[in-house]
């Protein structure tokens, strides 16, 4: 089984991470580690239709599922299965502040239950090959960021997990919306370089409020991989130099947004043709001409015409050509 390279990943999100989403991104970047929205075990396990969660296209390799959960046996289950579906890894998330997750025993909250957790990583671990990582918080409501945070990790390797992405705030289970839990809370990347120097053995990711691509390279000084979420949603063209920049590669795969989404074609048809509305497709691809001439009218011709009955790839192509095209681009925006 050939490692998986964990510099820059796309963080997982609800509603954002889809499939659709996914095959754009590797559109943009041959190497960044891509991850599903958060799935639940009872979700596989429960509902008939596993495509409906599970299921990808082959271009979107490197992939990993995140699983929501707090039984070892489900989660073991549930990683199996992850397996036999082509994931390349699983992910525990030990990070999602919502009411909704807390009130099952998912997420954040489990902080506060490291023992438990290194129960679930075990049970997991004892049913793959594929690894099993964990994606937490540096801490909940009044934990100790050091001690807490220390007892934590500690405890979840010592189950076997050598993997944690760190999102470097705390959660705050009451009293702050999930919106509010992704901003206002402060940001201490600090403790998570602390936490790397303290476990040099472990692959310590850090991911929380990086937009640039001078950020990123300087956190890679510090911590082993770097993790983006909603600015390269919106953003997607953010994508376009990781290769580069962050993995050495001699080119990156499009040297314009136009080439990007003319790449993209292929796929959006073929969805078409399985009977996926245009919209499900398109919602992904209203950020890529962010800040160019012509941009706004792109965002605004798919967003009134893709949900229409019957939509086809002419209101892409439409859009497109909605907005100037120069070849090559003389800017390419950092991430």
């Amino acid at each position: 089984m050939t490692p998986i390279d964990r510099t820059f990943s796309v963080a997982p999100m609800m509603e954002w991470t889809t499939r659709d989403y996914r095959a754009f991104a590797r559109v943009l970047s041959r190497r960044t580690l891509l991850y599903t929205e958060m799935v639940t075990t009872g979700a596989l396990l429960f509902n008939p239709d596993r495509e409906r969660f599970l299921g990808h296209d082959e271009t979107e390799h490197p992939l990993a599922l995140q699983l929501g959960g707090s039984d070892p046996q489900a989660l073991a289950e549930c990683a199996a299965i992850a397996e036999s579906w082509g994931y390349d890894e699983v992910n525990l998330n030990v990070g999602c502040p919502s009411d909704r997750v807390q009130n099952n025993m998912i997420g954040a909250c489990l902080m506060g239950h490291p023992e438990l957790v290194a129960r679930c990583v075990a049970a997991m671990q004892a049913q793959v090959k594929i690894p099993v990582t964990v994606k937490c918080r540096i801490g909940i409501d009044d934990q100790d960021e050091d001690a807490d945070l220390e007892r934590f990790i500690s405890t979840v390797a010592d189950a076997g997990c050598d993997t944690f992405s760190v999102h470097a705030r705390k959660a705050w289970l009451q009293g702050l919306s999930p919106k509010e839990n992704r901003d206002v809370p402060p940001l201490n990347y600090g403790r998570v370089h602390r936490l790397k120097q303290a476990h040099p053995s472990l692959h310590i990711g850090i991911n929380g409020g990086l937009k640039q691509m001078d950020e990123l390279h300087a956190q890679l000084e510090h911590v082993d991989s770097v993790m983006v979420g909603r600015d390269v949603y919106h953003n997607p063209w953010l994508l376009a130099t990781v290769d580069s920049e962050l993995y050495g590669e001699a080119e990156n795969p499009h040297t314009s947004r136009h080439d990007a989404l003319r790449a993209f074609r292929p796929y959006i048809e073929k969805r078409l043709a399985e009977g996926v509305r245009l919209n499900h497709i398109s919602r992904h691809l209203l950020g890529l001409f962010q800040g160019q001439p012509g941009g706004r009218q792109f965002r605004r011709h798919v967003s009134e015409n893709a949900h229409k009955p019957g939509a086809g790839i002419e209101v892409i192509d439409d859009a497109m050509a909605r907005v100037p095209e120069h070849r090559p681009e003389t800017q390419v925006e950092q991430a």
